[in-house]
Parts: structure tokens; C-alpha cells; sequence
């Protein structure tokens, strides 16, 4: 595929970020750190325990002058909030007659110059069992690294970690991804992964390496 550089966000989209930016600020927040390169990596967004961890993750980005992807189902593009769901960094996913999502964004980033895909692997604010593995198995397929976004809310700063490159062997590589973000305090602390075995669980560990 022919690789593009991403068109800018729409006036609409960049008013949204802009206000985002403010009320992170006004509450106190600050990003600390580098956005590591290549921009070309799988965001990690956890631990997500509170509904204001996708606001302060947004004013974050914004901070921080990254501009984030996410995955949104087909559904969504269309008219009228197609545009801004585009605007604001939806990916579409098309997942009629169980179409390959990996695949797709293993394509997505083929085609881009800087992607920064962001997921959420815990799919839950509450206290999840283990991880859902697609966000690995996009990073494996597309041969992107791995990189943590914290919201630390006991210093109210927020980062990038450095780029984990994922090597097949899941536990091993989540150990890596569980060093960064451990010491940071999530808004409700007790929702948050305390072992590895919260990330992976313990009946079964993926092993993806060829």
C-alpha cells in the first residue's frame, strides 16, 4: 500500500482538544516526559478505573501535542457524526462477516506515517480478570512496539513509557509493560492490576512467538 501522512484534525475536533487541554489544566494536571520515537506504536491506556481517565487522557495528548488513534466499529462513520468521529482519531473497524480487526490495523499502520494507536486492554473500569490480547496481537502483526500511557492521580501527571517491543512470549513482555505503570496511583487505586497475574491471569498465558 502507498504510505500517507495522516490530514489534520477538522476546527471542530481541534476546539474539542482545546478544551479538553483547559479543564486538564485547570484541575491541576501536567505531562511529564518525551513521546518516544518512531510515532508508530500501540498506546497502552491503563489502568482505566474512572471515566475521567479518558478526559485527562485526551487533555494529555493534547499536552503532550500527539494526536491518538482509536479503533470505533464501522457503525459510527456514518452521517452525522462520521466527520468528527474521523476528526477526533476513530479508526474504523469492520467486523461484518467476522472480519480480521488485527489485520486491519496491522494494515492501518502500513499506510501511515505516524500512528499511534490507543487501546484500552482491561475493557472495563471495574476490576478486570486478565487483559484482552488484541492490542498485543495488532503490535505483533504490524511489528510496532508497545508503549504505556500513565495518569498518575496522586501527582496528577501523566507520561509516555519507553517503546517495549513485543517478542511473542506475552507474560514476559506484560512484566515489561507492568514495571512501568505499577507505581503509578490510578483515581480508584483498588481497580488497578497489583501483579502480573492481574494482567494475565493464571488458567492461561498466551504464547504467540512463531
Amino acid at each position: 500500500m502507498t504510505r500517507i501522512d495522516d490530514d489534520p484534525p477538522g476546527l471542530v475536533a481541534r476546539a474539542v482538544r482545546r478544551l479538553l487541554l483547559l479543564l486538564y489544566r485547570m484541575r491541576g494536571w501536567k505531562a511529564v516526559g518525551e513521546v518516544p520515537e518512531p510515532r508508530r506504536f500501540i498506546l497502552i491506556a491503563a489502568p482505566h478505573t474512572s471515566n475521567w481517565d479518558f478526559v485527562n487522557f485526551l487533555g494529555l495528548t493534547a499536552d503532550l501535542k500527539i494526536r491518538p488513534f482509536f479503533m470505533a466499529k464501522l457503525s459510527l462513520f456514518r452521517w452525522p457524526i462520521g466527520g468528527f468521529i474521523r476528526q477526533m482519531g476513530g479508526v474504523p473497524v469492520d467486523r461484518r462477516g467476522g472480519g480480521n480487526v488485527v489485520q486491519q490495523m496491522a494494515d492501518e499502520f502500513a499506510r501511515r506515517a505516524e500512528f499511534m494507536l490507543t487501546v484500552a486492554p482491561e475493557g472495563t473500569r471495574g476490576k478486570a480478570a486478565k487483559w484482552r490480547t488484541g492490542f498485543y496481537q495488532i503490535a505483533m502483526a504490524a511489528r510496532v512496539p508497545l508503549v504505556v500511557g500513565f495518569m498518575d492521580y496522586s501527582t496528577k501527571t501523566g507520561g509516555l513509557g519507553p517503546l517495549i517491543w513485543p517478542t511473542g512470549d506475552f507474560r514476559a513482555d506484560m512484566l515489561k509493560v507492568f514495571e512501568v505503570y505499577r507505581n503509578h496511583s490510578a483515581r480508584f487505586p483498588e481497580r488497578q492490576a497489583r501483579s502480573i497475574d492481574d494482567i494475565v491471569g493464571v488458567d492461561e498465558v498466551p504464547d504467540m512467538r512463531a
